[in-house]
């Protein structure tokens, strides 16, 4: 691509850098310029215009960026996402379903080292989206680029991205009280709860509340209905062989990690029982503000493993924000 001033005469076919004029009569910037507008500009007083011209094998951007959003979803409903028309050189990538967004990070890198006029901006590997969300969009910088080196970019990346569905229908949730326990505590924690789910395209199967008793726990387990399970106790879980963990392996489950490196969330466990994921809770999740438990739910109702590695792994950016109300907050003021 040649980019510059150039005459009114040597400028047809090119496209124009920066906008020209006013109101009805505005040339705006990324046009193919033809005759009429010459005359035009011509009229105006203009003798010269900054343009783009191609050279041979290059693409024009919007060219571009829709083959490089091509071969990153050549499977449109495969892979969740929605493609945007091409525009100023950009597709946008958009969510067609509730679920956590699948990288090949190493092909997005190696996509955005062949031409810096060449770029693919995503969200982070596995962030929760919903219908509609923008999950990536590409960007052809320049008014053109290299055909060649579109062609490798699109070659190295190709179907690198996705979003992975929720499989999960609905999750039934046991809340446990301990005397005294304000009855509003649980309410709120329902409440809160079956809006996690909803965001996931969940529904909450049933909630049955129970005392803060192994037995109990265990019992309830046996006929709670959901694709999951969740139990968010009174009393907080604070060891492996506390009352909530040891109500799982009585109802005949494991429990297979305590503890997590995420803040807000750390007392939590998951575990199993009869073929479905059970996750225990941390108090955090009473509230709505982003926990580890969200982590946690969220690859989990769409299929994807959560164990000692997974969990592990989430420490690397598991410290999220303070939330002023928590009564001990993590560093003094």
């Amino acid at each position: 691509m040649r980019f510059g001033a150039v005459p009114l005469t040597e400028a047809l076919g090119a496209i124009l850098a920066h906008s020209h004029g006013e109101g009805e009569e505005r040339l705006r910037k990324g046009r193919v310029l033809v005759a009429e507008d010459l005359a035009a500009l011509a009229a105006a007083g203009v003798t010269q215009v900054t343009v783009a011209r191609l050279d041979p094998g290059d693409m024009d951007e919007n060219t571009a960026a829709g083959g490089l959003a091509a071969a990153l979803v050549p499977d449109p409903d495969g892979q969740g996402l929605a493609l945007a028309p091409a525009f100023t050189g950009r597709v946008n990538l958009n969510a067609k379903g509730p679920g956590v967004v699948v990288l090949d990070a190493a092909a997005i890198h190696a996509l955005n080292r062949v031409d810096p006029a060449i770029t693919l901006a995503t969200l982070p590997p596995l962030c929760r989206v919903t219908r509609g969300t923008l999950v990536g969009t590409v960007k052809i910088i320049s008014y053109s680029v290299a055909g060649a080196a579109l062609q490798q970019a699109a070659a190295l990346a190709r179907a690198a991205i996705r979003v992975q569905p929720v499989i999960l229908r609905d999750a039934g949730l046991l809340l446990t009280a301990v005397p005294g326990q304000d009855p509003k505590l649980n309410a709120k924690a329902r409440k809160v709860i079956e809006a996690r789910l909803a965001a996931l395209g969940m529904t909450l199967a049933a909630c049955r509340e129970v005392a803060h008793d192994e037995t109990a726990i265990a019992t309830a387990l046996q006929d709670l209905p959901g694709d999951m399970a969740l139990i968010l106790t009174g009393s907080a879980t604070s060891d492996l062989h506390d009352t909530a963990p040891q109500g799982l392996r009585r109802a005949g489950g494991e429990v297979c990690r305590f503890g997590m490196p995420v803040d807000p969330g750390n007392l939590l466990f998951v575990g199993h029982l009869a073929g479905r994921p059970v996750v225990g809770l941390p108090g955090c999740a009473r509230s709505p503000a982003l926990n580890g438990a969200d982590w946690v739910l969220e690859r989990l109702a769409c299929g994807l493993a959560v164990g000692d590695e997974e969990i592990a792994a989430m420490g690397v950016g598991g410290l999220l924000k303070e939330i002023p109300s928590r009564p001990q907050l993590r560093e003094g003021r």
